[in-house]
């Protein structure tokens, strides 16, 4: 190799190892890592002395609060997790439980010397509960009987498994501590829980579906009804007045062949058919 050539790799080995050298003594960046479970809890503390020190509805308070739901956004995700097999998904009850999260920081006192994990994670929890107590059921029910079908639940398998048997309204109530009433108000409120499909297949014998087998309205209902009606009122007329409704309407005569035929004039026959006709509509709209 000739000597030039040699002389111009050598910088350029030189320059690559100098690259290598500053490259390994570099350091690398480390990728944040997130706080531990205790480096959490010290700065919920000191995050709630702060918030107690602020005054309720000012920018801190705001930003201090809202720092405290983002350092324990953790308690929300892990309860949230309990209701993954629930219908909605895990986002919207994720959002639920930071109402619950935030219920929990206003109402906290450090004062009283609780962990502040050991008040917010019941509280979110039973947010989301009652999240689902109150729109999981198909027709709207009060608190108190949605409370009390989960008693009638618990009480009638007790009772159940005790006696071999259904239980009576009776030892229902002697079970749960409450009256008879109660209990019956309890079971009509179970059935407003979940709601039937009017495409639900029929029996063995009737496959069609539940759609297919409810009656419809009849549309000549009405017409029955008006002739029923009618055949009544022009019962309660006179001899006279039913035959000229049947000249006039049945066999289609004039007026001036009717006067021919019960021998009056033709503005007689008007004026009794203008009284025949009020007194058949006043018959029908009062009836």
């Amino acid at each position: 190799m000739p000597v030039e050539a040699t002389r111009r790799t050598r910088p350029d080995a030189r320059e690559t190892l100098e690259d290598r050298i500053t490259t390994s003594q570099r350091p690398t960046p480390k990728e944040p890592s997130s706080p531990t479970v205790g480096e959490v809890r010290e700065m919920t503390d000191l995050l709630f002395v702060r918030l107690r020190s602020l005054e309720e509805g000012t920018s801190e308070y705001s930003y201090v609060r809202n720092t405290l739901v983002e350092l324990n956004m953790a308690l929300v995700r892990h309860a949230a997790a309990r209701f993954a097999h629930r219908s909605e998904s895990l986002d919207d009850i994720v959002q639920v439980g930071v109402i619950g999260l935030i219920k929990a920081i206003n109402r906290f006192e450090p004062e009283r010397g609780l962990e502040f994990v050991t008040y917010a994670l019941p509280t979110i929890t039973g947010e989301i509960k009652r999240h689902f107590r109150d729109t999981s059921w198909a027709v709207h029910v009060p608190r108190r009987l949605q409370e009390l079908r989960i008693e009638l639940a618990r009480a009638g398998e007790a009772l159940h498994s005790e006696l071999g048997r259904e239980p009576t309204t009776a030892e229902l109530a002697d079970r749960m501590g409450v009256t008879p009433a109660d209990v019956v108000q309890a079971q009509i409120a179970a059935n407003a829980y979940t709601a039937g499909t009017l495409e639900t297949p029929g029996t063995d014998e009737d496959d069609h579906s539940l759609h297919e087998r409810l009656g419809e309205v009849e549309p000549a209902l009405e017409t029955i009804e008006n002739v029923l009606s009618l055949k009544e009122a022009v019962n309660s007329l006179s001899e006279r007045e039913r035959t000229i409704l049947r000249l006039r309407f049945v066999e289609e005569l004039t007026q001036a062949q009717i006067g021919k035929q019960i021998g009056v004039s033709q503005m007689q026959v008007s004026r009794l058919l203008t009284g025949i006709l009020a007194t058949l509509r006043h018959a029908l709209t009062t009836a």
